[in-house]
């Protein structure tokens, strides 16, 4: 405990840096407008505003998008209560007793309750990353190359498992994610590979360009144009205060949210989305009085706005500690901190302390940033709701164009990210779920990387995987093939294979 605190120390003195604090601030404050503003989300946020972490270090640059991310949840609850328009989507489940409290007059409590379960929350969740992260890291440096292929098979499966499109089409997306990252040199032979004679390809399908061209131009593809018009009533600062009643039912939901948003956190998938779900119908079940959600019930906002908050620092924990990015957006965070030459991962906490504790401490005080700037802001925040979105997207798509073009000045990957912006608007007419080729495409490097080196280890062969000196590899492939075969039943169980089989006499 000693050693956490005295990182920590570290930890601040780098936080509190004029241009760390000034970069955290913009993260929030985007955040929060991102968070409010319908169709964009955290993940087209994030990889919009990627190329402009180019020219900053690892530190600033990491802390501006992970303030980004965090701060999306705080935002996409004004437009839920105010407007009933879930600006993100895991404030869907805010809307339905956020607008009811609205609609009784007690907009101001709502938004009030949100933001202070959000911080408890987010801080809540920060405090259990600064304890969890560390000896998680230092139980991953026993992971060799055996170990680490079989870890990102099983966040791939895990991914797919718990993707709200059928696992197929997921692990359809992540093997063409991962084909894409083998587009470029070979780190083994140095050969060329699929790179059709462009020499810019050699270091492979930049992560900038596709994700962007994914979720920044593909959203914006596919969102249609349309114009915010209703009439936005902003609560006054002196409104925003609930009265004990709703302090005394908003108090243990906030409670349940964190510890349920952090531990669906740290698993992979869409966790801010699914941990607000999950508790928004836990406070329906243990509450006694069932029949008023729905209706503007406190827990209803309270519980799921702390949950998805919670999540999102969760989220952090094996991304940090084991390299593996448990959703699109963490996988973009990832590919941040690559392009800086800083891999995530058990030897971040050792080789780059100031990176990581850098970035814990600056969530800290991002929380009380969130805090001070979704209260009294309030008011200005719904003012950007008015701005036409024929007028908005357009300036979007050009800075997704320049700041693509900055990173390398290089074309190609303009084209890259045309290309696929057309693609993920198709992806998305087809119900196909885009996240998971980006995380195929941000892990083949190490996944290629280990796999060989697995296989050189044991001259070509494949037992290695399963062999009772590599217990941990054998348990996560079993742990893999498991979740495969619960697919598989799943599936098999919602098909009539009686049907057409002539009846028994």
């Amino acid at each position: 405990m000693e050693a956490i605190v005295d990182n920590l120390i570290v930890g601040f003195s780098v936080a509190f840096q004029p241009g760390v604090l000034l970069y955290a601030f913009l993260g929030c404050l985007v955040g929060t407008l991102v968070g409010i503003l319908p169709g964009i989300g955290p993940l087209a946020g994030i990889s919009i505003l990627l190329p402009a972490t180019y020219g900053l270090d690892a530190t600033k640059a990491i802390v501006m998008l992970a303030g980004i991310y965090y701060g999306s949840q705080y935002g996409g609850s004004t437009t839920s209560i105010l407007m009933r328009i879930p600006g993100e989507a895991a404030s869907v489940m805010t809307c339905i007793d956020g607008h009811a409290m609205a609609r009784k007059g007690r907009a101001g409590a709502a938004l009030a309750i949100a933001a202070v379960g959000s911080f408890v929350a987010g801080t809540f969740g920060v405090v259990l990353l600064t304890v969890v992260a560390p000896p998680l890291a230092d139980f991953a440096l026993r992971f060799g190359p055996p170990e680490y292929s079989a870890l990102l098979v099983l966040g791939l499966v895990f991914l797919a498992y718990m993707s709200s499109t059928s696992l197929m089409r997921t692990l359809l997306m992540a093997a063409a994610g991962l084909l894409l990252g083998c587009i470029g040199i070979d780190v083994m032979t140095g050969h060329f590979r699929y790179s059709f004679d462009i020499k810019e390809l050699g270091d492979g399908i930049g992560i900038v360009p596709v994700a962007v061209g994914l979720f920044g131009l593909g959203e914006i593809l596919s969102t249609p144009a349309k114009t915010v018009t209703d009439k936005v009533a902003a609560p006054r600062l002196s409104e925003l205060m609930p009265n004990r009643e709703e302090w005394r039912q908003s108090a243990a939901p906030i409670a349940r949210g964190s510890v349920l948003g952090f531990l669906v956190g740290i698993v992979p998938g869409s966790a801010h989305i699914i941990a607000s779900f999950l508790s928004y119908a836990v406070e329906k079940r243990v509450s006694k009085t069932p029949e008023e959600f729905g209706k503007g019930a406190v827990a209803g906002v309270a519980g799921p706005e702390s949950a998805n908050n919670a999540a999102s620092t969760g989220a952090f924990v094996p991304m940090l500690a084991l390299g593996l990015p448990t959703g699109p957006v963490t996988a973009v965070l990832m590919a941040a901190l690559l392009i800086k030459g800083i891999a995530p991962g058990p030897q971040l906490v050792t080789e780059h302390p100031q990176v990581f504790w850098g970035f814990i401490a600056s969530m800290y005080v991002g929380n009380l940033m969130l805090l001070a700037l979704n209260l009294p802001l309030v008011g200005l925040f719904v003012s950007v709701l008015r701005i036409p979105y024929a007028y908005l997207y357009p300036l979007i798509i050009v800075l997704c164009i320049v700041g693509v073009y900055l990173v390398n000045n290089s074309i190609v990957d303009v084209w890259i990210m045309l290309i696929m912006g057309v693609v993920g608007y198709f992806l998305r007419k087809l119900e196909f779920d885009p996240a998971p080729l980006v995380l195929g495409l941000v892990i083949a490097p190490t996944f290629e990387l280990s796999l060989r080196q697995s296989l050189v280890m044991s001259n070509g062969n494949w037992a290695i995987f399963f062999s009772g000196q590599r217990p941990i590899a054998a348990a996560l492939f079993a742990v893999s093939g498991a979740l495969l075969a619960l697919a598989a039943l799943s599936w098999l169980s919602r098909k009539d294979w009686r049907r057409g089989l002539p009846e028994e006499s």
